[in-house]
């Protein structure tokens, strides 16, 4: 299984970083991920619904480009109005797209503004994880854990609950 996730704005923490390297390293035996991080839009202060929509469309365009443009990837974007998925139910999820031979998979984070419309109408799949606000920095780290989880799942291995 092939997964990359297409992100906007860098994880500037460094103890963020650290778990996101940690959890591509145990991917590593399940899958090929990679990050595609790309450029967050700076949002001016103060900024007008009008400027908030030009940055996610901005964001949104390099989203695009971004993608596998001969249609090969499943594109799941996170979306708080997606689907809410268990632990049990992404890794059903990942099974199933292996199982179809649908096994390029794009997750894709958007910016702190969150997703452009034009990416929201390329998804295969909307996915949410959960009614909670995170910090934005901490959605690649979250969703890689629950990616990772999910292969453990699936192969009935031991994993902390």
């Amino acid at each position: 299984m092939r997964i990359r996730l297409v992100t906007v704005g860098k994880v500037k923490e460094r103890y963020l970083q650290d778990g996101v390297q940690e959890y591509l390293k145990r991917l590593r035996p399940y899958a090929r991920v990679e990050m595609v991080t790309l450029p967050d839009e700076p949002i001016p202060d103060g900024a007008s619904p009008a400027q908030e929509a030009q940055v996610m469309q901005r964001e949104g365009e390099r989203i695009l480009r971004a993608l596998d443009q001969g249609g090969q990837e499943h594109v799941v974007v996170l979306d708080g109005r997606g689907r809410n998925m268990s632990s049990e139910e992404l890794a059903a999820f990942l099974a199933e797209r292996a199982l179809r031979g649908d096994s390029n998979l794009a997750f894709v984070i958007g910016g702190s503004l969150g997703l452009d419309q034009a990416v929201l109408a390329r998804a295969d799949t909307t996915l949410s994880l959960g009614r909670m606000t995170f910090l934005h920095q901490m959605v690649p780290l979250i969703l890689l854990e629950q990616i990772y989880r999910g292969f453990k799942i699936n192969r009935g291995e031991k994993y902390h609950k």
